[in-house]
């Protein structure tokens, strides 16, 4: 028995392409060029799921550094509320007034509030102590400032002039 024979002929001629090869050639590049736009915006709507789920999961992680700062400008936010609470324009008002019905012979050198007990600290000057002490009853007449006292009071005596410094409290009152 003898082998079947082969027969290779590489120089043989091509058939030419068919239409309905021509077809099947254009729709299969169709469809992988459809195929490959379709992954292209599905990847890209993938990477965005991904920034989003990553933004939420940052915007939810808790940062025990931040959360003190944000508590430490809370309260910085309440002492400011309360300085604006204080009412400046009528208190120095009622403090100017008393000095002028004092012939402008006190001088006030510091005005400082404790806002969290409503008092007021005032330092000033005078040329004696009946003039400081008439200041005070002023005060105490007065509708806005509540228990104003003289705390101390002492000479200068190294001054020529021998001034009286005096420290003085009042409560202020709520305006309504």
């Amino acid at each position: 028995m003898s082998a079947p024979r082969i027969s290779v002929d590489f120089v043989a001629r091509r058939r030419p392409l068919s239409v309905g090869g021509t077809l099947l050639l254009l729709l299969g590049v169709a469809a992988a060029t459809a195929t490959y736009l379709e992954y292209r915006q599905v990847e890209a709507r993938r990477a965005g799921l991904e920034l989003r789920l990553q933004e939420v999961s940052h915007r939810n992680q808790r940062d025990p550094a931040q959360e003190r700062r944000a508590a430490a400008l809370g309260v910085e936010a309440g002492h400011i509320a309360a300085e604006l609470g204080t009412p400046w324009t009528s208190l120095l008002a009622e403090l100017e007034a008393a000095s002028r019905d004092s012939a402008d012979k006190i001088a006030l050198l510091s005005v400082e509030p404790d806002h969290a007990k409503h008092n007021l600290r005032i330092t000033g000057e005078s040329r004696d102590l009946p003039l400081v002490l008439a200041y005070v009853q002023r005060l105490q007449a007065s509708t806005l400032l509540r228990y104003p006292m003289l705390e101390s009071h002492e000479v200068k005596a190294d001054d020529p002039q021998r001034p009286v410094r005096f420290a003085m409290t009042a409560e202020w009152r709520e305006l309504p």
